[in-house]
């Protein structure tokens, strides 16, 4: 394939070919009053914001106490509490988060149109998707990390692409600090940093400044990850950085080791013995899956919330001599423990945990389910008294003007996603085996960065996460966006072989 068929639009700038061009320029207003009229009948019905009856109240806890940790982590706490010195409008927090999410998902829209020039159908039809998508509405009225993720992720890749195609020093900076933020936001923001890191070698950057632009973005993890693993020791004795990810391993190790016969148990440490003992005999006590309805829950996280579960059971007993010790360090403390035994049960049941965690968490990535999104409020018609006092409710109620509080708007998601995971994976199957690769073009490197975007991102929801729809929120953006230049491309290809071929029938042999 011949670069022609994406040529980078570096005749004029990013500020001029957005509000220069009367198409683009009448695009983003068409855009800008789609959204505000969107947003205003979406809150008519649902007035107030949602909440998860659990998560919600978390983030608020901690930044109600300016917390510097808590089970999750601190970037969405400090977010609410700095949007708190303006207001605590509950209006404008869903506001701004759904402005923020839109304004970024169009920055990576019309920098990957700039850059690659897809045809004026596909354009219309991405800008269609994000502007109109009611995934956004939800998220961005939701008191949850998801909207700030999703946001500082979709500027993230549109950074990513500046730095590989248009380099410069004030993007190297700009990556530092949302790659940073990003990561207070959220754990999976932990492959950024490799995905950076192949952004900086594709660009044009000199070696010293790619080095600068992959240190500082370690630098800047690092010391985040140094500060809260300090907090953490102070409070439990222990250094970590993650207790979430202890409980998460335990969690997911559990959904294996379910179905492994008690005849056919290996011995464990004596260090997970007493633990072992709580997870053993609670599996043997509950086959009756009439009676306990949870165990016929595939890859979920039961086992990581359910104060009845094992690992709070467990938890409970091992602070038995220290009632008094707050709930976060109980929680934390548990968090090395559960790691070294999640690692060593999937280490000894391997094929166990493959069948019965990896391939079915991979069926959720493939389509993952609406979850939380998927009724107002979690279902519920009020809120506890925290939420209540942090935006000035005058009771706990919450109303809505619709008889039905499920998000059925979001129903198609999960086909939607498994269509375009089927479409990203063959388009890059399609790229290789027709030489994308071997090209030297700016879109080979795109496709590059948002393959092993989709990849990583693949690999570390199925084998340390869970699968749902607000998790996977910016991978669906990401592998639409891409998976419709795919098609563009092979379209693009396969229209130019077939007038090459026409031409050479009436004599003419077209150069490739």
């Amino acid at each position: 394939m011949s670069e022609q068929i994406f040529i980078p639009a570096n005749q004029v700038s990013f500020r001029e070919f957005i509000w220069g061009e009367h198409r683009n320029r009448t695009a983003l207003k068409a855009a800008a009053i789609a959204i505000v009229i969107q947003f205003a009948i979406f809150k008519y019905f649902y007035p107030f914001v949602s909440f998860i009856h659990g998560d919600s109240f978390n983030y608020i806890q901690t930044a109600s106490n300016n917390w510097g940790i808590n089970t999750y982590m601190i970037g969405y706490p400090m977010f609410l509490r700095f949007l708190s010195v303006f207001t605590t409008w509950d209006f404008a927090l869903s506001a701004f988060q759904y402005l923020l999410i839109q304004t970024s998902s169009l920055l990576l829209l019309f920098t990957v149109f700039y850059f690659y020039k897809p045809t004026r159908s596909l354009q219309i039809i991405l800008l269609a998707f994000m502007v109109l998508n009611p995934l956004f509405l939800y998220i961005g009225n939701l008191v949850s990390s998801d909207a700030l993720f999703l946001a500082l992720s979709l500027i993230w890749f549109a950074l990513l692409l500046w730095i590989t195609h248009r380099p410069s020093f004030r993007l190297l900076i700009w990556h530092t600090v949302v790659v940073y933020f990003a990561f207070t936001v959220r754990y999976n923001a932990m492959i950024y940093v490799p995905i950076a890191a192949l952004a900086f070698t594709l660009s044009s950057f000199s070696i010293r400044m790619k080095l600068v632009g992959i240190g500082m973005a370690i630098i800047v993890i690092g010391l985040f990850v140094l500060h809260t693993g300090n907090q953490y020791k102070v409070l439990t004795g222990s250094w970590q950085y993650s207790p979430f990810s202890g409980w998460q391993l335990t969690n997911n190790a559990m959904y294996a080791y379910r179905y492994v016969d008690s005849a056919h148990r290996k011995p464990v440490p004596g260090k997970f013995k007493e633990l072992d003992k709580f997870v053993t005999q609670y599996f043997d006590s509950t086959r009756d899956t009439a009676k306990y309805p949870q165990e016929a829950m595939i890859a979920s996280t039961v086992y990581m919330w359910d104060p009845r579960m094992p690992p709070y059971k467990y938890r409970q007993w091992f602070f038995r001599k220290d009632t008094m010790a707050p709930e976060l360090k109980r929680w934390a403390s548990m968090g090395p423990l559960y790691k070294d035994y999640g690692m060593f049960i999937i280490k000894r049941y391997p094929l166990e945990f493959i069948q019965y965690f990896l391939w079915p968490n991979s069926q959720k990535y493939y389509a993952p389910p609406v979850e939380f999104l998927e009724q107002y409020n979690s279902g519920k018609n009020s809120v506890p008294s925290i939420a209540q006092k942090w935006f000035h409710y005058k009771t706990p109620l919450l109303t809505i003007r619709t008889k039905d509080p499920k998000a059925r708007l979001l129903d198609f998601y999960p086909i939607l996603s498994g269509v375009i995971n089927v479409i990203m994976l063959f388009g890059l199957l399609s790229f290789f085996l027709l030489g994308g690769f071997g090209q030297n073009t700016l879109f080979r490197k795109a496709i590059l960065l948002s393959g092993a975007t989709w990849l990583l991102n693949a690999g570390f929801t199925i084998f340390a996460s869970s699968a749902a729809l607000r998790f996977q929120s910016f991978p669906i953006m990401l592998s639409t966006v891409f998976a419709g230049l795919l098609l563009n491309w092979i379209w693009k290809l396969a229209s130019a072989q077939t007038e090459r071929i026409y031409t050479s029938s009436e004599g003419i042999i077209l150069s490739t």
